[in-house]
Parts: C-alpha cells; sequence; structure tokens
C-alpha cells in the first residue's frame, strides 16, 4: 500500500490497530489465566469482553470507509504480547508476578491508546465523523482500562509486592 494521503496512512494505522487488538485478545486470556488477585484476574476479562467489542467497533470503521481490515501485521503488539508471556512464565512471589502482568498490560494499553489517539487525529482532520466517533468511544474505554490498572496497582497489588 503506497501512502500518498493522509486517507491511505489512516487506513494503515487502523489496519496496524486492528492486528494489535486481535493480538491483545490472546494476551488478555493469558494473563487472565495467570493472573493470583481476583481483582486482576476480573479486570483482565472485563478488558478481554471489552476488547472484543472494540474489534467490531474496528470492523464498522472499515465498513464505514470501504476497506479490508486486513493486510498489516502489528510487531510492535506482537513484542508486547511476548513479553507479556515471558512474564506469566516467570517463577516468583505471586504478588510480584500480579505486579508485573499489571505493568505488561499497561504498557499495552498505551500503545492502544497512542493507536487509537493518532488514528481520531486523522479522522479529524478528514472529517471523518462516524469513524472519529468510534475511535474516540474505543480510546475513551482505553483510557478507563489503563486507569483502572493503575487504581488496582496502587492500592491493592503493589502494596502487597512491595512487602515481599
Amino acid at each position: 500500500m503506497q501512502l500518498n494521503k493522509l486517507q491511505d496512512l489512516l487506513v494503515h494505522n487502523l489496519r496496524d490497530t486492528y492486528s494489535a487488538e486481535n493480538q491483545a485478545l490472546t494476551g488478555l486470556q493469558q494473563m487472565e489465566k495467570a493472573a493470583v488477585h481476583a481483582e486482576l484476574k476480573a479486570a483482565f476479562r472485563e478488558h478481554h469482553a471489552q476488547s472484543v467489542e472494540q474489534v467490531k467497533r474496528l470492523e464498522k470503521v472499515f465498513e464505514i470507509l470501504g476497506k479490508s481490515p486486513k493486510g498489516v501485521h502489528c510487531k510492535g503488539m506482537q513484542g508486547l504480547v511476548a513479553e507479556a508471556k515471558e512474564m506469566i512464565e516467570e517463577k516468583g512471589d505471586p504478588d510480584v508476578i500480579d505486579a508485573g502482568l499489571i505493568s505488561s498490560a499497561q504498557h499495552v494499553e498505551h500503545y492502544e491508546i497512542a493507536s487509537y489517539g493518532t488514528a481520531a487525529t486523522f479522522a479529524k482532520l478528514l472529517g471523518q465523523t462516524d469513524v472519529l466517533k468510534l475511535l474516540v468511544q474505543t480510546l475513551e474505554e482505553e483510557k478507563a482500562a489503563d486507569e483502572k490498572l493503575t487504581t488496582l496497582a496502587k492500592q491493592v497489588i503493589n502494596p502487597e509486592a512491595a512487602q515481599q
């Protein structure tokens, strides 16, 4: 795909994001299984369900744009999911591992926040209001998921990990 217009870059970015979301779904399931704290398991489970809806929302975006979501493999998310898997395989205190899982999950969230924020900026500049609305909805969900993880880390998991 040649990137000659901002519209081309928007589609490329969205394809990368679509790939990233699909990879993150697998990572979230693996992190839920590995987590010890019930609240963390629930957070991963809830965000997985939300991510399924986000993938559907991206498919709607591609429908609006008249484009296929296929064609790009997100290497950034591939690396983040691989790092999360390494954390899952670590041995040690469960509280410390859960703190590490939150860190891994937040790396994923921040990547997604950057992806959706960039795509929303492009959509706004291009006057793609229907696309923008969908992207902003997902962007706000990603920010909320990140904040939930931050709160869980600060109030529960990191203090317990610090006692080890």
